[in-house]
């Protein structure tokens, strides 16, 4: 059961985009020279969707979530949240606009705040966003949100420091929840946690979402976890996504040579896992620095289907059936 204020069932599966970005650009001026982090992409979310982006370290994927949630300011692009237009820092948000998109952390160890108690993190967003009337009405709720993430009320005055890494993470699912968001993004929300608690986490998060709705921006570099989990899956390589489509198409006919390499390399544990695989696809060179990123495809260093024209020109999206679009030469 979650908290009293939501409404089981309040947000319905459909048609329309709770989230679209376009030609979306996060840019950092360093030392070493320009880093373009995120580089001019496009997707969009559904209502009730569990979106999965997904992609190395030092992708661009984490920017992704940050500016979308307002931390960053957007260097160029559009975001937009239903047909509002959210391409502002999150100071600059309404009030409500945050209630509804809210964000939870990969390391739980450095997202809550070590001398604060989970009476008063829980408390913070409930006062904020005046939810609740009083100290016992947001104590109850509280109450239902640890219940909401299988935790017992007795943790109500414990600090993070006194329970474990995953039960932090809990508490940080608790937090993004508390305020009744329609959209959570998911910075690789277990990567940071022993695979002993890693399902546990997984599951909760795919009832909660079942349960109401939410809407989820998944972001992770495990693609096995996204073939469980997503409903539409996309591949970020060095600022830029490479392909996205729908679950099933992107694990039955991966085009891009890189999601046919990333996919080859995830372990199976039966034969009939391994037959849905792509041919094994050998990994060679290393991922081009962000600030030297090389003129065509940027992938072309590492591409065993490689081109003349992929080290001339940096390759468009095309569709190449209906939702699935993929960014390489050898589709025009």
């Amino acid at each position: 059961m979650h908290v009293g204020y939501l409404k089981k069932g309040e947000i319905k599966l459909g048609k329309n985009n709770i989230l679209t970005v376009k030609n979306l650009k996060k840019y950092f001026i360093t030392q070493q020279g320009i880093v373009k982090a995120v580089n001019g992409i496009d997707f969009s979310i559904k209502e009730g969707e569990i979106f999965g982006l997904v992609g190395e370290s030092g992708s661009g994927k984490s920017t992704v979530a940050y500016t979308v949630v307002g931390l960053y300011k957007p260097t160029e692009g559009e975001i937009t949240y239903y047909n509002q237009d959210i391409s502002t820092e999150s100071k600059k948000r309404s009030k409500e606009l945050k209630k509804k998109i809210q964000i939870v952390f990969q390391d739980p160890g450095t997202s809550i705040n070590p001398t604060k108690n989970i009476h008063q993190i829980l408390e913070l967003p409930l006062i904020v966003h005046a939810i609740a009337k009083n100290y016992k009405d947001r104590t109850d709720k509280i109450k239902k949100l640890l219940k909401m993430v299988e935790l017992p009320e007795d943790y109500i005055y414990k600090y993070s420091q006194m329970i474990g890494g995953g039960e932090r993470q809990m508490i940080s699912i608790a937090r993004a929840l508390a305020t009744n968001p329609s959209l959570v993004l998911l910075d690789e929300p277990t990567s940071a946690l022993d695979v002993s608690i890693q399902a546990k986490i997984i599951s909760m998060l795919i009832k909660l979402q079942k349960d109401f709705n939410l809407s989820y921006l998944f972001i992770t570099h495990d693609l096995s976890l996204m073939r469980n989990v997503a409903s539409s899956v996309a591949i970020m390589y060095l600022g830029k996504i490479c392909e996205n489509a729908s679950r099933s198409e992107f694990f039955q006919n991966p085009l891009h040579p890189y999601t046919q390499m990333l996919l080859s390399s995830i372990p199976v544990l039966t034969d009939e896992e391994e037959k849905l695989k792509p041919k094994k696809v050998k990994s060679i060179g290393e991922i081009p620095s962000p600030v030297n990123i090389p003129a065509g495809c940027s992938f072309y260093s590492r591409c065993h289907e490689k081109m003349d024209i992929c080290s001339k020109e940096d390759p468009v999206m095309v569709e190449i059936t209906k939702g699935h679009f993929v960014r390489c030469h050898l589709f025009k």
